[in-house]
């Protein structure tokens, strides 16, 4: 039986939808990181695909949290490349609707804001730069977001503190 996200010290959430290209690159991480790497006990992955506001309500609702939280997603920023990764503050992600992806739409934002305003978790975004987001269903990633997925996933690692020695893969 899994215990609830607010039982572990470190969430990595993987935002997106798998059916609208690049946006399904959130979901890819983690499924990388599942298939490929052993986390400490303390750490959950979610595929939290466009359902990440549930999951930061019962964070908002629980005496028990997290002490960090690291969200992958997608960003459609100019002048960077596709493939890109950065760290974007909370309080840079756009609020409009892409896709019809809930991190991006009210009140998700929000909750997001006030989980980081006033709550001891270290909330960390990590976005890669889109080639393109499809007006239809066309799951698949683009190669530029692809090759991103492995980078991620050792900015993640680093992320959670482990060391290169302690990166097991499965």
């Amino acid at each position: 039986m899994l215990k609830p996200v607010t039982e572990y010290e470190c969430l990595v959430l993987g935002c997106g939808n798998s059916l609208i290209g690049d946006d399904g690159f959130g979901p890819a991480v983690v499924q990388h990181l599942e298939r490929y790497y052993r986390l400490p006990d303390s750490v959950a992955t979610i595929d939290c695909g466009t359902s990440i506001r549930d999951i930061l309500f019962d964070i908002l609702l629980s005496a028990r949290k997290p002490a960090k939280m690291i969200i992958v997603d997608v960003t459609a920023s100019p002048g960077l490349a596709a493939g890109e990764i950065r760290e974007i503050g909370v309080d840079q992600i756009r609020p409009e609707k892409i896709c019809g992806f809930s991190l991006h739409q009210f009140p998700t934002t929000n909750m997001l804001k006030e989980i980081h305003e006033k709550t001891p978790i270290e909330v960390r975004v990590l976005v890669v730069q889109i080639s393109e987001m499809p007006d239809e269903v066309k799951p698949g990633l683009s190669e530029p977001v692809q090759a991103a997925i492995a980078p991620m996933c050792e900015r993640i690692l680093s992320e959670i503190g482990l060391r290169p020695t302690e990166r097991r893969m499965k």
